[in-house]
């Protein structure tokens, strides 16, 4: 190749740029600004019933002892007037039957209303704000002081407000720990600087938990971290209510002036973008249902305010569902359709399961009574000839005062049942009763021996029968009296 045609070559190469693809995209911080409304009171109604129970349940008494309590070191959990051991696991599986039905039902009939009213981190990201906005003002505020240089004002302000959020986390933390410890002991201890490590990590896990997550976290936990807003669409359906904008009405959006009166070449939305600085999670309703929507309703009231400035008709974004928006129905027909077989269905199987755990709860009895055979021998001869079953009887008092039991066993007519006990626990011999303290579990070595060669060999029913005297409760377990060649 000649110089001229290298020349060429290389005047009509196109150098090529390094392109670089980022798999993170980096979003600007929100700053949800301040509004009042409906939903707004009702968020805030939701904040102050459940942190009043969080905080104000562990200080409660019950009888002798704290209201709620799960004793870890016990295996014991105290709820108000309930107790609970380690063998009652299947009210906990019905708890969390009956937690994910009512999730479904909720979510069926309007959305996201656990996210928006009641979560915990919407809940805490509430309080959160709440406190940034007292310290350091509303949204534009916030931001002028963010996009300002460093000065004593601003060292101040940031100072005041992350100590405030740390002591608040911090006694979260507390609170927390209260629940697993006694938190009037946890509170001496703390006063006292006595906690041990692990009350001491926990609190500060836990304070620095809720610290991270409704302090700068926030609507990334939602959007990133929750699985809740991944599965919502598979229990969404076209009459599910959720927080929607009328596009009929709202289209084409623009900006006007009140004094020019209502523009007939445009829409209701008058473009102020309102909706979306009040937004939690920073997206803009009027782009249709997105995953990241908490379903809180905030858009809804800074609509409203924006729709009564401009003497315009309210309910431009509401809560109403698609096929409502679609067909132009009123609320009662909307409503109609909600109550639909999926949301009776639902609401029945949950009424079901609620009525049966009250009954069972009710019904539980003060104590427990296991009945387990000798595992070393089946059946052995003594030196009487007699064919001797050794029996191991447990009895576990659940209840919170000492209760007697009287303790029988019975079997068939052919079978001579004769009592003795071994001494693993203190009994009356003659009145066959046995005293536990509170909470308290024995276990009893029972022996039942019958004449040799009375009995075939096999298997003969029989029965431990163990009654409360305190209260009047009696129990019956089965087992078997084994008898060989």
């Amino acid at each position: 190749m000649s110089d001229v045609e290298n020349k060429q070559v290389k005047e009509t190469t196109i150098p090529v740029e390094e392109v670089v693809f980022s798999l993170y995209q980096s979003q600007d911080k929100i700053y949800p600004k301040s509004i009042s409304g409906v939903f707004t009171n009702w968020r805030w109604v939701m904040v102050w019933l459940t942190q009043l129970f969080f905080y104000g349940v562990p200080w409660l008494e019950w009888g002798k002892r704290q209201a709620m309590l799960f004793d870890l070191e016990t295996k014991r959990f105290f709820i108000f007037g309930l107790v609970f051991n380690p063998q009652d696991l299947i009210y906990l599986s019905f708890l969390l039957i009956v937690s994910a039905l009512s999730l479904f039902l909720f979510t069926a009939v309007a959305g996201r209303l656990w996210c928006g009213y009641t979560c915990p981190q919407t809940v805490y990201t509430e309080i959160f704000l709440w406190i940034e906005n007292k310290i350091e003002g509303d949204r534009n505020v916030r931001i002028k002081l963010d996009q300002s240089s460093l000065s004593p004002h601003k060292v101040f302000r940031k100072t005041l407000k992350h100590s405030v959020w740390i002591v608040f986390a911090l006694w979260t933390g507390f609170t927390f720990v209260g629940y697993f410890t006694p938190i009037r002991e946890l509170f001496v201890s703390l006063t006292h600087f006595k906690l041990s490590s692990w009350e001491t990590f926990w609190i500060c896990f836990y304070g620095f938990a809720t610290y991270g997550n409704a302090g700068f976290m926030r609507e990334q936990v939602c959007k990133y971290m929750c699985p809740y807003a991944r599965f919502q669409s598979a229990m969404f359906d076209k009459d599910t209510l959720i927080v929607t904008y009328d596009e009929v009405r709202g289209e084409p959006r623009g900006v006007r002036s009140k004094k020019a009166g209502e523009n007939k070449s445009l829409g209701a939305c008058v473009d102020c973008h309102l909706c979306v600085q009040v937004c939690p999670t920073g997206i803009d309703i009027r782009k249709g249902l997105q995953y990241e929507c908490i379903g809180c309703g905030l858009c809804a009231d800074a609509c409203d305010v924006m729709m009564d400035k401009m003497g315009y008709e309210r309910g431009l974004i509401k809560y109403s569902t698609q096929n409502g928006m679609t067909n132009r129905w009123s609320r009662q027909q909307m409503i109609q359709r909600v109550l639909r077989p999926r949301v009776f269905i639902y609401a029945g199987v949950l009424t079901t399961l609620i009525v049966g755990l009250a009954i069972s709860l009710y019904l539980k009895p003060s104590y427990r009574v296991d009945v387990m055979r000798d595992r070393a021998v089946i059946a052995r001869i003594t030196d009487d000839n007699m064919i001797e079953n050794v029996y191991r009887i447990k009895i576990m008092n659940n209840a919170e005062e000492a209760q007697r039991f009287k303790i029988q066993a019975t079997g068939d007519s052919q079978l001579n049942v004769e009592f003795e006990e071994t001494g693993l626990a203190p009994i009356d011999k003659a009145e066959k009763l046995l005293m536990l303290e509170a909470g308290e579990t024995k276990t009893m070595i029972i022996e039942i021996k019958v004449p040799d060669s009375v009995l075939r060999a096999g298997s003969y029913p029989i029965a431990f029968n163990v009654k409360s005297l305190s209260s009047q409760e009696a129990t019956t377990e089965k087992s078997a009296f084994i008898v060989t060649n």
